[in-house]
């Protein structure tokens, strides 16, 4: 598979994402449940199939564009919004970013860890680990690069980003991830109760750190990306349930600006291990 990645990593950003659509339609098309999936989560925030349909195969490119994204040349990149960025640096307190499953989360941390790296320390990403040891070992090795710290989602990864934000660092995370059983609570996210994080409300709460939202556009014809960011609308709540429902309206705010990018087959409602 690492050879495989490196002989990938080589070929061009737009015959990748090319591969990928034709991947994501392949995938559409034999795979019912995920078919279902895509069309419920999809109708559920209002849209037809016709509104998202592109979502089929940047959910293909999402994966294709991933050995370019570890182990290639740099890729091109456009800016949105990093003025907000340049004043929470100021403050000189931590910052959390906060991606949702919306265009390509992989390349927004490598780019503000390029850029942001000097200024602001290591970004601590949360991550769940490739349940397969020999992709999660490629993972851990691509992903190992200057201004990147990839923490596992558990208790020894939460304390690791209290711990970067008290120094003033950042973090980011995907908080309409499910969590693991214990670490969330039902809150509504398209107007359906899903099991949500906490943790990104828990951190800005303790800590005091400036939350920003930011995701990365994949722009058509392999031109590269555009990193979006953007300010919450309002101070975050004091009050966990509160805050955690601000956060999920965030999510879906973003996702509205290109939901031909969100993954809509992603099992957003699904019941966490161990809850009843």
């Amino acid at each position: 598979m690492t050879l495989l990645f490196k002989l990938l990593s080589r070929f061009p950003l737009w015959l990748l994402h090319g591969l990928g659509w034709a991947l994501g339609w392949i995938v559409f098309a034999v795979s019912a449940s995920y078919r279902q999936r895509l069309l419920a989560n999809a109708a559920l925030a209002g849209y037809s199939f016709a509104q998202v349909r592109a979502a089929v195969g940047q959910a293909g490119c999402m994966s294709a564009e991933l050995p370019r994204l570890w182990l290639g040349a740099p890729v091109a990149l456009r800016w949105q919004g990093a003025d907000c960025l340049e004043r929470a640096l100021q403050t000189g307190r931590g910052i959390v970013f906060l991606t949702p499953h919306l265009g390509c989360f992989e390349v927004t941390g490598q780019a503000i860890a390029q850029r942001f790296g000097a200024q602001m320390g290591p970004l601590t990403v949360l991550y769940r680990p490739a349940r397969k040891p020999l992709l999660a070992k490629l993972m851990q090795g691509a992903r190992e690069r200057v201004g990147l710290n990839f923490v596992p989602t558990n208790l020894s990864g939460v304390r690791l980003m209290i711990k970067a934000l008290r120094q003033g660092h950042a973090v980011g995370l995907l908080p309409d991830q499910v969590p693991p059983q214990g670490m969330g609570q039902w809150a509504p996210f398209f107007g359906r109760d899903a099991y949500t994080m906490t943790l990104g409300a828990r951190l800005a709460q303790q800590t005091g750190a400036t939350v920003l939202l930011a995701w990365g556009e994949r722009l058509s014809w392999g031109r590269g990306y555009t990193l979006h960011f953007r300010e919450m609308n309002a101070a975050l709540s004091g009050e966990l349930d509160a805050a955690v429902l601000q956060i999920n309206q965030a999510m879906e705010g973003l996702i509205r600006e290109c939901p031909q990018q969100y993954l809509w087959a992603y099992a957003r409602y699904k019941q966490p291990r161990g809850e009843t």
